[in-house]
């Protein structure tokens, strides 16, 4: 199946295509970068630049995989817009990838795991989740103070790619791994994922992830995990 793969959530961005496999393998395609700024006049002339280029029109196009969050509010908007036109168009399913999982399957750390990205203004977009094979399952995804991660990383490894939030994580003693910013070829195996297990929306259902500040550091799930 193809799978195209989306993401505008930062100052830069990209899209890819696939082809994904039943055993839930993909081979990547191609990338093609997306300048910052530009989103709105890109996009869509990228899309179908990198469709020609490789013999396919959209009706070749056999599911979407975007980034939902956390990000730029102008750049998650466009990226899901796009997507979204296109999905509804053809008919076709969307899975949403969140930044933080991508960076928590990034590293190479298994068990709990906190995947974190600066915020500004002192704060951390952190993402809770439990690492095994490639494979990332969320507990919590909140918007916390640089000090509450300290509180919530005494026995889990921080993964990121905001350098300057890996030196000070480091400066604070917490266990950090820094990796690189995942690009669309990551969304699109991890959209992939969750496209073979049923996670999937409609055109209808899809929203942007910006994830708000919460009064817990880490709100439990209803297994108690």
């Amino acid at each position: 199946m193809l799978i195209l793969a989306a993401d505008t959530s930062g100052r830069h961005g990209s899209i890819a295509l696939a082809q994904c496999n039943p055993d839930s393998s993909c081979e990547v395609i191609e990338i093609a970068a997306l300048e910052g700024g530009t989103f709105s006049a890109q996009l869509v002339p990228q899309v179908s630049a990198l469709l020609a280029k490789h013999g396919f029109t959209k009706g070749h196009i056999d599911g979407f995989a975007v980034v939902a969050g956390p990000g730029s509010f102008t750049g998650l908007r466009i990226g899901l817009a796009v997507i979204k036109g296109l999905a509804e168009v053809l008919a076709k399913p969307i899975a949403t990838v969140s930044l933080l999982q991508a960076i928590a399957v990034a590293g190479q750390s298994e068990g709990k795991v906190i995947a974190a990205l600066d915020a500004g203004r002192g704060e951390v977009y952190a993402g809770e989740y439990e690492v095994n094979q490639g494979a990332a399952n969320l507990t919590a995804e909140r918007l916390i103070t640089r000090s509450e991660l300290i509180q919530a990383t005494a026995s889990s490894v921080v993964v990121t790619a905001d350098q300057s939030l890996a030196a000070w994580g480091r400066a604070q003693g917490l266990r950090v791994e820094e990796v690189e910013l995942p690009r669309s070829d990551a969304i699109a195996r991890l959209g992939w994922r969750k496209i073979l297990a049923g996670e999937m929306l409609s055109s209808a259902e899809l929203d942007a992830n910006y994830i708000r500040r919460s009064s817990e550091i880490f709100a439990k799930d209803n297994s108690g995990h």
